[in-house]
């Protein structure tokens, strides 16, 4: 991809994020695999179906998403660059700016912070909550703030570097390809007995796909927060998964933070490791330190996707 598709798709996000006008009109693009991923799972997901045909299913179904998000994007990513020639990349960073997250990730977090600055620990509550899968009702300002920073650096992986990654790779139908893995994983990739034989193809997918740009995240993290190195390296395999523990240890690290820790799931009290040895009395100040430090690695991955387009 010779053209700046990276750049002026990630200016687009940056400067617009997804416009509430258009969610309210036309949803986002996510939402129909989200949709195929729910019919999938009402019709092949039964319990009295054994393991290992639900496992199939689920191999099915993401197959199905993949054919669904790859397949279009290719034929208009060929017919743009075919038709319009050396103008045709124009609207492939257009198509390609949905995948993106830069603005809405941090507009949801300094939701957050804001609330907690006002010292309404509901309203923080509820504004977490919108980000993230855990328990919010009985955190306190601390586990509010803990959240938010944790949800930071796991979604600048998921939501940021991992979708431009696929885009530099593979184009259009990379960066949709992806979203559509990682959608999948965020509804059924589980380990609860519900989703654990349907959810595994997404699961691990989601793990492969992420790979790279978990650790790419985490350094990116190291250089924008000056530090963190120590920490990541030493903890970034406590994690339960095997990508997000890169970005949230680099994180705690940079912001000398204990992250993760016991978390609750449904009313359940998960025992899970801490991540960094530093405060766990994390506030408002705290998130503003996290997004200022989410802020310089977003702009060191402008300079890879700048780098990228020119060497090309």
């Amino acid at each position: 991809m010779a053209e700046p598709i990276a750049l002026t798709a990630l200016a687009l996000d940056a400067a617009f994020g997804w416009p509430r006008r258009l969610y309210r009109h036309i949803g986002h693009p996510v939402g129909l695999f989200a949709r195929i991923i729910a019919a999938c799972e009402t019709r092949w997901n039964r319990p009295k179906r054994s393991d290992r045909r639900r496992r199939a299913f689920g191999v099915l179904t993401l197959l199905l998403l993949l054919i669904v998000a790859a397949g279009p994007a290719w034929a208009i990513q060929y017919g743009l660059l075919a038709f319009f020639g050396g103008w045709g990349w124009v609207g492939v960073a257009v198509l390609a700016w949905p995948a993106l997250a830069q603005r809405s990730l941090f507009d949801h977090v300094r939701a957050v912070a804001d609330e907690l600055d006002r010292g309404d620990l509901p309203a923080a509550r509820g504004a977490v909550g919108a980000i993230v899968g855990r328990d919010t009702a009985t955190l306190d300002q601390a586990g509010v703030a803990r959240a938010a920073i944790e949800s930071l650096a796991e979604s600048f992986c998921d939501g940021v570097a991992a979708p431009l990654f696929w885009l530099l790779l593979l184009g259009l139908p990379g960066i949709w390809a992806y979203k559509a893995v990682n959608t999948a994983d965020s509804l059924i990739g589980h380990r609860e007995a519900r989703w654990r034989a349907f959810g595994w193809a997404a699961a691990r997918s989601d793990d492969l796909a992420n790979w790279i740009p978990a650790r790419l995240s985490g350094v990116l993290i190291c250089l924008a927060a000056r530090g963190g190195w120590r920490v990541m390296g030493r903890d970034a395999r406590r994690h339960a998964s095997p990508n997000a523990g890169w970005p949230e240890a680099a994180m705690a690290g940079g912001l000398g933070l204990r992250l993760a820790g016991p978390v609750a799931y449904d009313g359940v009290v998960h025992d899970k490791p801490w991540i960094g040895d530093g405060r766990v009395d994390a506030d408002a100040g705290d998130i503003d330190r996290a997004l200022t430090i989410y802020l310089r690695a977003c702009l060191f991955l402008w300079l890879i996707a700048g780098g990228t387009s020119w060497l090309l």
